[in-house]
């Protein structure tokens, strides 16, 4: 894995190659990036550690070597239409995922958690650089709309040819979600002709089959990869023990690409993609009665007694979105025109009696989002010195919010009354996201970069607000070994629609389920002031180090918590907040051998929740309100770290993921932290000749040591219940590529 500040400080990035040339200039382009594992042209310096197998991210077919030579060209003109030019990338390829465990059967987190500052936390979810969320998701250069956020991935590893988180301070071209972008190029059938199925399965009745299939006839390029998964340990284990109960999950993927060539200089690209996904929620066994305000249980008719182990709560999701892209090139001008729907839906059922008896509420939750929208990017050479980029981007979408929760009335002096009655609390909302990007790459010398620009962001509906974002880069090339960057950026970052509370407060007034306070300001777009600086450096040929710093100060901070028994989160404002880290990293490369190490530091604070504060108890709001207090998903120290050897067709790894431990709950509100954890995964993988195919097996083990760790303990500001990391799996995997 290889960090990379991608100035265009290379003179011949800007040379002018004559049309005649153009074809033999691309095929050797081509033909390099093939030698490199079909890295993007950037990263060619690291080789891969491992040949992926048709339809694992490499191609051996150089038939149609001139269509191929148009696909290259067309997707080096969109990667110029995209500027990252400032910011911090850290970019994984298809053959460095092949390290991790799981290979390309991993979940997506596990892939991000490789990147430096990205701290592990429970249901799938990450955090960058000290935030909670706040990422933006792009494939092939479009933003994908935000979905409803639950648990799993929705994302499939598999479809990868390449991600690259983008943090610190971005260039204009990037708003509302910046914490990080997530830029996924996924892979294509006129790189990767022929198919893959495989077969993946080991501990906690883990089996996955799956599928890829990609090529190219005529001008039409495809590629299309699927998979199901069962397992029963589809959300992270409440209890230390090796056997989580009632934790089965099935998850179905379907992913499609499609690139239609109109011409040398254009094409249309359509993606598909479907994700139905089946959690029980797994159950804590020795949990004691609930009670009313007056100490009795609550009087669930026909439940004198009830045992947690069998409780059957289940949560469905459903993601399914489309983009289709228009590309084209008119000699300095490239630009890119893309339309995209998504529709993504959490359906959570209680288990009533059981819900009734522990908490004396049973909610069934049953929220979806639906989005529509059009994005425009484009770039122009306006001199060797300058290349203009602008462009806009427009969504509206609408959330339904339906829920139906049991509770039971409380009387003067306290009492449950039986019995049990449901209150209907449906709602639906509309929100419009829209903005607009200017900026300038200023190459002021062949060693001195400088991107400006500012982009004017509009959030309507369920906050009516607006913002000037501007934002300043600067990369300054020392030696051919040494670069600095440094920057500043002002970020505008709406609360995400499909999680604002639309909940009527005082409808559960006098019940089991009435708020600790009445209070429920609206939550409110956060405002940041972003700094960034840093250095990349190489030591040695297949050695290169990175140092980072960064300091953000929030207004409005935005976190979100879970807020009942349906695992959905819920946003809410802090007035003000302060966040700050450092990152190191270190990458090295030498023939067969590869290795990594990420390091970093964090600490992020904020006091005085503003909005959403019918979901906290009126003492924490009180001491917070005059006091830092931590974040709940702050992490002081995080770290990834890996090594693997590739000899002739076979490929050792080892690795390990590091973390000092999430907030919880001590004398004040997220005053302490958990305990500290570091997995070792370890695995090996041989790829076999079958006549003209490849069969390849390999085998992984998951946490060695059977480290017992705990990522959340169930107490912190807006925390649910605890949930610990895997124990000790083995896993192994067939896979035949033809």
């Amino acid at each position: 894995m290889k960090a990379t500040l991608r100035p265009s400080w290379n003179p011949s990035a800007r040379t002018r190659i004559p049309f005649a040339n153009q074809r033999a200039y691309w095929a050797a382009i081509w033909l390099a990036s093939l030698s490199c594992g079909g890295m993007a042209l950037a990263q060619t310096n690291t080789p891969p550690v491992v040949s992926a197998p048709p339809g694992s991210g490499g191609s051996t077919n150089i038939a149609r070597l001139e269509d191929v030579t148009v696909v290259g060209k067309l997707d080096e003109a969109r990667n110029k239409i995209a500027a990252d030019l400032g910011a911090t990338s850290y970019t994984i390829s298809t053959n460095q995922i092949l390290t991790l465990a799981g290979g390309v059967n991993a979940p997506f987190n596990q892939v991000l958690l490789r990147a430096p500052g990205v701290a592990q936390d429970s249901f799938g979810q990450v955090h960058v650089r000290g935030d909670h969320a706040n990422l933006q998701f792009r494939i092939n250069d479009v933003i994908l709309p935000e979905g409803i956020s639950g648990f799993g991935q929705e994302l499939d590893t598999r479809f990868i040819n390449t991600v690259s988180l983008l943090d610190g301070t971005l260039p204009a071209q990037y708003g509302f979600r910046t914490a990080g972008i997530v830029d996924i190029h996924t892979k294509s059938g006129a790189f990767n002709q022929g198919g893959d199925v495989s077969l993946y399965g080991g501990s906690y009745d883990t089996i996955r089959p799956s599928f890829e299939y990609g090529g190219k006839e005529g001008n039409l390029d495809y590629y299309f990869s699927g998979s199901y998964l069962h397992t029963g340990l589809g959300i992270e284990n409440p209890t230390p023990s090796a056997s989580p109960i009632h934790d089965n999950s099935d998850q179905f993927n379907g992913f499609a690409y499609l690139s239609y060539l109109l011409d040398d200089t254009s094409r249309i690209s359509l993606i598909l993609s479907a994700n139905h996904s089946y959690f029980q929620i797994p159950n804590n066994p020795g949990q004691t009665a609930g009670t009313d305000p007056a100490g009795n249980p609550f009087p669930v008719p026909g439940t004198a007694a009830f045992d947690s182990a069998n409780l059957n709560e289940n949560q469905t999701q459903q993601n399914y979105y489309g983009v289709l892209a228009y590309q084209k090139t008119i000699g300095d001008l490239n630009l890119q025109l893309a339309g995209f729907s998504r529709y993504s839906s959490v359906l959570f059922r209680p288990d009533f009696s059981g819900d009734l008896f522990f908490n004396g509420v049973a909610s069934r939750a049953d929220r979806n989002i639906l989005t529509h929208g059009v994005q425009g990017d484009a770039s122009y050479d306006l001199s060797e010195h300058h290349t203009l980029r602008a462009g806009f981007q427009f969504s509206g979408s609408k959330a339904v919010s339906d829920s139906s929760t049991t509770v039971f009335n409380i009387d003067g002096g306290g009492n449950a009354i039986s019995p049990p009655f449901a209150i209907i609390d449906n709602n639906s909302k509309w929100g419009y996201l829209s903005g607009g990007y200017v900026q300038d790459e200023w190459k002021i010398t062949d060693k001195w970069i400088v991107n400006y620009g500012g982009r004017e962001d509009f959030s309507h509906g369920f906050t009516d607000e607006s913002a000037f974002c501007p934002r300043v880069n600067t990369v300054y090339k020392v030696t051919e070994r040494t670069a600095l960057h440094a920057g500043y950026a002002y970020y505008f970052t709406p609360p995400p629609l499909e999680t604002v509370q639309q909940t009527t407060v005082s409808k559960f007034n006098g019940t089991s389920n009435e708020a600790p306070n009445q209070q429920n300001d609206p939550v409110k777009a956060e405002r940041d002031h972003y700094f960034d600086a840093g250095i990349s450096q190489t030591v040695a040929p297949g050695l290169q180090l990175g140092l980072d710093g960064y300091y953000k100060i929030a207004k409005n901070l935005l976190d979100e918590g879970q807020f009942g028994s349906a695992v959905i989160e819920t946003p809410f404002n802090y007035a003000h907040g302060t966040v700050y880290g450092v990152e190191l990293s270190a990458t090295y490369k030498h023939e067969g051998f590869s290795a990594y190490a990420n390091f970093a530091y964090s600490r992020a604070q904020a006091h005085d929740i503003n909005s959403a504060q019918f979901t906290f108890d009126p003492g924490d709001l009180a001491y917070i309100k005059d006091h830092d207090i931590f974040l709940d998903h702050d992490q002081t120290f995080t770290g990834s770290f890996g090594v693997s050897y590739n000899w002739q067709n076979t490929l050792v790894y080892a690795d390990v993921l590091y973390g000092s431990g999430l907030r919880a709950d001590g004398a004040v509100p997220n005053g302490r932290k958990l305990g500290a954890y570091s997995p070792l995964n370890l695995g090996i993988q041989h790829a076999f000749k079958v006549g003209k195919n490849q069969l390849t097996a390999r085998f992984d083990v998951v946490n060695v040591l059977d480290q017992v760790y705990e990522l959340r303990d169930g107490t912190g500001v807006g925390v649910g219940a605890p949930q610990f990391g895997s124990r000790r799996g083995f896993y192994g995997t067939l896979s035949y590529a033809f």
